[in-house]
Formats: structure tokens, sequence, C-alpha cells
């Protein structure tokens, strides 16, 4: 019987694991989530930094090679 006991207790063990990782999982999708919005939204103003400083350089037209080419 105590054989069945220790079963019974390793499966419900495992049951509150796996309930507190699915909650972890999901706490790090929403992280990850956030994370890449505010990248977007970095790398978005760093384009936008770029194209102006091409357009401050190289007068009106921006080009996006002209600068690069030696």
């Amino acid at each position: 019987m105590s054989n069945l006991k220790n079963t019974i207790e390793k499966i419900k063990n495992l049951e509150t694991e796996k309930k507190n990782l699915l909650l972890e999982i999901e706490e790090l999708k929403k992280m990850a989530d956030a994370k890449a919005t505010a990248l977007e939204s970095e790398v978005g103003s760093l384009r936008d930094e770029v194209k102006s400083l091409k357009t401050l350089i190289n007068g009106s037209e921006p080009s996006v090679d002209q600068g690069l080419k030696k």
C-alpha cells in the first residue's frame, strides 16, 4: 500500500509542479512579447534617425547607399 501512496503523492506533486511551470511559461511569454515590442519601437526610432542623418549629410535627397560607397 505504501507504494501506491507514494505514487499518488508523486503524481500530485508533479501536477502541482506542472501547473506552476505553465504559469511561469505564460509570464515569460508576456515578458518576451513586451521586450519584442520595445525593441521594435527602438529599431523604428533608430531607422528614423538614420534616415534623418542621411538626409542631413546628403542634402535634401535621401540615398540609401550613397554615404556608404567610397
